[in-house]
């Protein structure tokens, strides 16, 4: 990355840590310097290791799986939701509810649940129910939109996992390492870093900083994104290229197998035709020498009958 947005990310307040005394160890190699009290991230390292997990993101995006962000804390739900939103991922921003990741199965429940009540308010069958059912039903829907909704069109296990302090999302994290799901983080100078399969030192309570990182992170996502349509596209005309000529000669095929039937077909007529117009003339020749012979039968008669007449 360019020093220009190693400066975009200094503004943005990238580079602040936590206190020194409450630092990980494991997190040095990512700490620049100490000031104030406060630890200061290496910001050079935070663009290497964002364009490192913005390139491993846009590979996931282009394979076509979801990337599930998670992020609770309050200066995040907000930008989390928005930028997820804009390239159609999933995203948690409520509590994290527990066996999301292990427990799929039972998450994938309620969601249909949520559908088989939107069901029920399309088909009229809502309207069956008693006030007190009503009532009970939309809390039901509004609790599962509240907790689930953002999820509602993840149908299998995310491709991979961006969380904002892995600290607060620790079950994310525990679930997601059982299941082998590769993690991406923004990580503070408070949290352990082995933890997470691609690390981004930054910092994680400044609303600034997050929307700095997510909008680089999104950004990558979306181009994976059109680069999957635009091969898909490439694809689709090379399968419609390559069917072409099958059909073509499928239809050549056609044309000179009906030609020659065409041909069999007005000579068999020919012959047919002429067979008939030789019968006719073979039955009309005997008739013919019939009527021929008693005329020649009768020029004697009429010559003796002249003769005795004289």
């Amino acid at each position: 990355m360019a020093l220009v947005e190693v400066t975009e990310l200094l503004d943005s307040g990238v580079h602040f840590g936590h206190l020194t005394r409450k630092w990980d160890p494991n997190m040095a190699p990512y700490i620049y310097m100490e000031r104030n009290g406060i630890h200061i991230i290496n910001l050079y390292k935070t663009a290497a290791k964002l364009e490192e997990a913005s390139e491993a993101l846009a590979k996931i995006a282009i394979s076509g799986r979801k990337i599930l962000f998670v992020a609770t804390k309050k200066q995040a739900k907000d930008i989390v939701s928005e930028k997820a939103g804009s390239v159609n991922m999933p995203y948690i921003t409520e509590r994290w509810p527990g066996g999301m990741l292990t427990n799929f199965v039972t998450i994938r429940k309620a969601v249909k649940k949520m559908a088989t009540i939107d069901r029920m308010k399309k088909d009229g069958t809502f309207l069956t129910l008693s006030k007190k059912e009503r009532l009970q039903v939309d809390r039901l829907r509004a609790k599962l939109e509240k907790n689930l909704g953002s999820i509602s069109e993840m149908t299998r296990l995310p491709g991979a996992l961006f969380v904002i302090d892995i600290k607060r999302e620790h079950i994310a994290i525990k679930e997601a390492q059982k299941l082998n799901i590769p993690i991406f983080a923004m990580v503070d100078t408070n949290s352990d870093p082995r933890q997470v399969d691609y690390v981004i030192p930054a910092n994680d309570d400044a609303s600034k900083s997050i929307e700095k990182i997510l909008t680089n992170v999104t950004e990558a996502i979306a181009e994976g994104l059109a680069t999957r349509k635009a091969e898909k596209e490439t694809k689709d005309a090379e399968k419609a290229a390559a069917e072409a000529p099958k059909e073509a000669k499928v239809e050549a095929k056609a044309e000179t197998t009906e030609a020659p039937k065409e041909a069999k077909v007005e000579a068999k007529a020919e012959t047919t035709e002429a067979s008939n117009e030789a019968k006719v003339e073979t039955t009309e020749a005997p008739k013919a020498k019939k009527t021929a012979a008693p005329k020649a039968a009768e020029a004697p008669a009429a010559e003796e009958i002249a003769k005795e007449e004289k």
